[in-house]
């Protein structure tokens, strides 16, 4: 399998230098609309090679994306319309009805996938599994330290109360766990979202609190940065291997 990656930031490196090692993996194509960021990625690794989207997209079998919602509206369709599977970590781009469904509706017409990997959150599984039924009532209570979300604060600090839609709108590169939650779950419109700017607290934490048919639910993590990136989760980064490693194993796990 082949694998292109737009975005090579902290997770997009992390993601790359996982594939690397992969068996299933043969070649990588790195794009980076900063040309250093790809050419210091490419260094580090072995199968990898520097090419734009338009030039490896007949190239690949899958593609990860690792950028920016803006990466999600210019490629995302393109890249569908060329029959190839895609992995999204700007989830928060399908907030958006409209860009969604046009996408959703190229994957089935393609029969492509879309992958969302769960992120910097815990508990997905089950909303995934609780939805099949009814579910009564999801929220996200995100905390994070001031200086993650650009602010400073001298005590803690409710910056935000809304539904999902609401927070991905305001917050399109610290929530995207709120759009993988709400797509998983009961939409951007019933799920409730706090976030929590907190200067005490050293590490960001996700906590996931739901009730319905299948009973209760209460999921929480608290993240480690990612070692290259203070503002972003670690566990973003392992979330996203552990997708790919489910896109090349027979064995799938999980709802």
């Amino acid at each position: 399998m082949n694998l292109g990656i737009i975005g090579c930031g902290a997770i997009g490196t992390d993601v790359a230098k996982a594939a690397d090692k992969m068996k299933d993996i043969k070649k990588i194509y790195l794009f980076d609309i900063k040309p250093n960021a790809s050419k210091k990625l490419c260094k580090a690794l072995k199968k990898a090679e520097i090419k734009s989207v338009k030039d490896f997209l007949e190239e690949v079998d899958v593609i990860f994306e690792a950028a920016s919602q803006q990466a999600v509206k210019e490629y995302a369709e393109e890249i569908l319309l060329a029959g190839k599977d895609l992995v999204l970590m700007s989830v928060g781009s399908l907030f958006d009805d409209k860009i969604r469904k046009k996408l959703e509706g190229l994957a089935r017409e393609k029969r492509c996938k879309i992958y969302l990997p769960s992120g910097a959150v815990c508990g997905i599984d089950g909303i995934l599994s609780g939805s099949i039924d009814v579910i009564d009532e999801v929220t996200l209570v995100t905390t994070k330290p001031p200086s993650s979300l650009g602010k400073k604060y001298d005590k803690r600090k409710i910056i935000f109360e809304g539904n999902a839609r609401e927070a991905v709108k305001k917050f399109p590169m610290n929530i995207n766990v709120a759009a993988s939650l709400s797509l998983a779950g009961v939409g951007f419109d019933k799920t409730k979202v706090e976030i929590v700017a907190d200067p005490v607290v050293t590490r960001i934490s996700h906590k996931i609190l739901a009730h319905g048919k299948f009973g209760r639910l209460r999921a929480e993590v608290e993240n480690m940065p990612n070692p290259n990136n203070p503002k972003s989760s670690y566990m973003a980064s392992l979330s996203a291997i552990a997708t790919l490693k489910r896109i090349v194993n027979p064995i799938q796990i999980g709802a």
